[in-house]
């Protein structure tokens, strides 16, 4: 008896390395993906501009990484207290106005330097409704709680999201030639829209990200929409809230990207850190043990291993922790 539905993921004609730069941008989903290669070691940057949901903020932010044109006082807003950008999430609004143009300029220069040389840039797309304001037309990738009345939302047409993915495509050959994409649409329920609007949002996107992925040869798609609402397809696999998957689901889903991307050398350094991250959790009885002593000798050795292997991997910070056990006991 079947109690999943079958399902075959492409295979893809590159793989995933450690030594490969990888950004994320996009919905608060490509976060939670994100962050299980991060914790794994790969070199991630996430969404320079906070959490984008809809493709018009994502690919004006990926045309200001390519073009790396600094943000003034013009581009910013003060409402509540706050100085707010209309292109990025709130997480980089202050009260103080100088301190959120150092900080987004400096998030734009460290996406420009790191898209140039990245292997693969990763678009998950949340939604397809999009707000512009009222009066000045101009699109919005955050509300930052304004009152509603200014904005007027609309559900962008699938010509209309292609034409803008081609063209920024196009941009970033231009900008890094060996630069592969990975296109996904968010499992994450958008029903604040609406049950049925959400769903005509992602067919939209479904349909957006194959188009795109025909057209250009080093275009992809990842099927993480599908895995949970097809294969998963049960609200067990949901939060509480019914609306953002669980983390059950999410790990379900990251088996099968690390499964499509990474090869089998990756995935033995992946192993051997994952090992050094659970024994980082390993709650041990009596510190001041010969056997616990032994333990974080032998968790140091594997470590100083990996580093002499694979210099370029970041493990200073579990080497620290165990570096300090030993230390607190003498």
């Amino acid at each position: 008896m079947e109690f999943f539905l079958p399902f075959q993921i492409q295979s893809y004609p590159f793989t995933i390395s450690y030594s490969d730069k990888i950004l994320f941008i996009g919905s608060c989903f490509s976060e939670e993906i994100g962050n299980k290669l991060k914790e794994l070691k790969f070199n991630i940057l996430q969404n320079p501009n906070g959490i984008l949901y809809d493709p018009l903020s994502i690919t004006d932010s990926l045309f200001s990484y390519i073009e790396n044109k600094p943000f003034d006082e013009e581009n910013l807003f003060e409402l509540n207290g706050l100085w707010h950008s209309w292109k990025h999430h709130s997480s980089f609004s202050a009260p103080d106005k100088n301190s959120v143009l150092e900080k987004i300029n400096a998030s734009q220069s460290a996406a420009h330097a790191f898209l140039k040389e990245a292997k693969v840039l990763i678009i998950t797309l949340g939604s397809a409704f999009s707000y512009q304001i009222k009066e000045s037309k101009k699109h919005v990738a955050n509300c930052h709680k304004a009152t509603a009345a200014i904005f007027q939302k609309r559900l962008l047409a699938i010509d209309e999201i292609a034409s803008e993915f081609l063209s920024v495509l196009a941009a970033l050959k231009n900008f890094n030639s060996d630069l592969k994409i990975i296109f996904t649409v968010s499992p994450v329920k958008h029903v604040r829209d609406g049950v049925v609007e959400n769903n005509r949002s992602k067919a939209r996107l479904i349909e957006v990200s194959h188009s795109v992925c025909e057209q250009k040869h080093d275009a992809f798609y990842f099927p993480s929409y599908e895995l949970v609402t097809d294969v998963l397809r049960d609200y067990r696999f949901y939060r509480s809230d019914l609306v953002h998957p669980s983390e059950t689901a999410i790990n379900f889903v990251f088996e099968r990207f690390y499964d499509s991307f990474l090869n089998d050398e990756e995935k033995k350094i992946s192993k051997k850190i994952e090992d050094i991250l659970k024994a980082v959790n390993h709650k041990p009885f009596a510190k001041e043990s010969k056997a616990h002593q032994k333990f974080i000798t032998m968790q140091l050795k594997k470590i100083y291993e990996i580093e002499e292997e694979h210099p370029f991997l970041d493990l200073s910070k579990e080497k620290k922790y165990f570096i300090q056990q030993a230390i607190n006991v003498c």
